[in-house]
């Protein structure tokens, strides 16, 4: 896969690389996460995102610390579904009359704005990369610099969902079209050891979700699960990796938003005791990514 990268400057050899995935509103479990490896003391050298895992990426980005994931976890615990899917009157009348989408981008670039401490991801503290999708080409474009609002919109607008998000004469879509959890690209930017958050998936549902954003939603985050195993057993050598263990079993759909309390507390807890347990000299790929049923 090929892939283009608007980069301030190349990351530079011998660097530590936290990798996000996208994964909906189970991106709340990337804050858990997060809030564990800030009190263990840990600070990436760049930071990769995609899709919920670009949000996540970028709002670490201006503060790895335990201080600013604090800020992180109150952003997830005071934002709800309609700030983010934003269904209405006109909703309902842009479907019947456009039919290619169904939700405009604004309501979340203009949460992302109002909250994201910098405008333009080189002026963040840590490198950030935020992986998006040409939805011509298929070619997977990687933002390093540019607006910072405009890149994470780009990076999760899901195809049917939102329109593609036009950057730099591209019309990007959901990175994780190309690489939701883009594990080779943050090698091949210099990072000699990978720290990989997942979001994990619902693995515990006794239905499928229903509506059709949830079960596209769903569907991603099964996608995530695979590409995240067929990449790390594909990895070339020279990188450690370690898998930060997403929740299982998981009964929370990636499109309901009133579990976020508990998902971030719950993976803040099993993320410490991995951390506590040796979870960062190991190189392993969880069972929990795996095909697997409750």
């Amino acid at each position: 896969m090929t892939a283009t990268i608007i980069s301030a400057e190349k990351a530079k050899p011998a660097k530590t690389a936290y990798v996000l995935a996208g994964g909906g509103s189970l991106g709340a479990v990337q804050v858990g996460m997060l809030k564990a490896l800030a009190a263990h003391g840990l600070r990436p050298d760049f930071i990769v995102g995609a899709s919920a895992g670009a949000i996540n990426g970028a709002y670490a980005a201006a503060g790895p610390d335990i201080e600013g994931i604090r800020k992180l976890d109150a952003l997830w615990t005071t934002t709800k579904r309609h700030d983010i899917f934003p269904f209405n009157a006109r909703t309902l009348t842009r479907l019947l009359i456009n039919r290619d989408f169904v939700l405009e981008t604004g309501a979340l670039q203009a949460l992302i704005e109002r909250n994201l401490p910098y405008r333009r991801l080189e002026d963040a503290p840590i490198p950030i990369h935020i992986v998006t999708t040409d939805f011509l080409s298929g070619e997977m474009v990687v933002l390093s610099k540019g607006p910072a609002a405009e890149a994470i919109v780009a990076s999760c607008a899901i195809p049917a969902a939102f329109p593609s998000f036009a950057i730099n004469g591209r019309f990007l879509a959901d990175g994780g079209l190309v690489s939701n959890t883009p594990i080779k690209l943050a090698r091949d930017l210099g990072a000699t050891r990978l720290i990989i958050l997942p979001t994990g998936h619902a693995c515990a549902l006794r239905l499928p979700p229903t509506g059709a954003i949830a079960s596209a939603l769903h569907g991603l985050t099964l996608l995530v699960a695979g590409q995240i195993v067929k990449e790390l057993e594909t990895l070339d050598g020279g990188c450690d990796y370690h898998v930060v263990p997403s929740l299982c079993p998981l009964g929370s759909s990636a499109y309901d938003f009133t579990h976020t309390r508990e998902l971030i507390d719950r993976a803040e807890q099993q993320s410490r005791d991995w951390l506590n347990t040796g979870g960062l000299e190991r190189c392993n790929i969880p069972d929990a990514l795996r095909p697997h049923r409750h």
